[in-house]
């Protein structure tokens, strides 16, 4: 996607001077590391369009991470008011139903109300920084990607079963006043009647 954006033809169909780069999600790793999506999205798409670093709100994946999560917070607050309201979130569903770094069985770790905080995700016995369901619901559009046929049954769950949310973290995504838009490949809808 990434690749996508910094071509032509669409790279001279955004206005890039006027976006601000905001992140859903981090990895606790040095930019630098090759797992952190601040420095994938930097080499990938920041990179090659020009884009300044004032324009760039990245978690930092360094730091210890709860201070990483409140300082995130911290930026949205100052740069998009009390109620921070992000135009754009673009998303993807992991095999089990995650999104953003929202896990099977996060949801008991932070306490609602927050924008930021810090998950531990222990099948990858890794912390993680992420927007909160009430950051992402608060969008004016989300764009959900996922595709293949691992992420099937997950699929189906999140939108055809039963709510659990904390089983299924993708279904927590609904928009307050914003629009939530899936798009899915063919092989990804296998469990789905469409």
């Amino acid at each position: 996607m990434f690749a996508l954006l910094a071509a032509e033809p669409l790279r001279s169909r955004v206005d890039w001077a006027s976006v601000r780069f905001f992140f859903g999600d981090e990895r606790c790793v040095p930019p630098e590391h090759p797992d952190s999506n601040y420095g994938m999205a930097k080499k990938n798409l920041f990179d090659p369009l020009g884009i300044p670093a004032r324009s760039v709100f990245r978690m930092r994946g360094e730091a210890p991470p709860e201070e990483a999560a409140r300082e995130y917070e911290g930026i949205l607050l100052e740069e998009l008011g009390a109620t921070p309201v992000l135009d754009l979130i673009f998303l993807g569903m992991g095999p089990e139903g995650h999104t953003a770094s929202l896990f099977p069985g996060v949801f008991s770790q932070f306490d609602p109300r927050r924008w930021v905080v810090t998950t531990y995700i222990e099948k990858l016995s890794a912390n993680r920084i992420t927007l909160t369901p009430r950051a992402l619901n608060a969008a004016r559009a989300i764009l959900m990607v996922t595709g293949g046929e691992a992420k099937a049954a997950a699929l189906a769950e999140v939108l055809a079963g039963a709510r659990n949310p904390d089983l299924y973290p993708a279904q927590i995504l609904n928009p307050e006043h914003g629009s939530l838009t899936w798009l899915v490949d063919r092989a990804a809808t296998k469990g789905l009647s469409v």
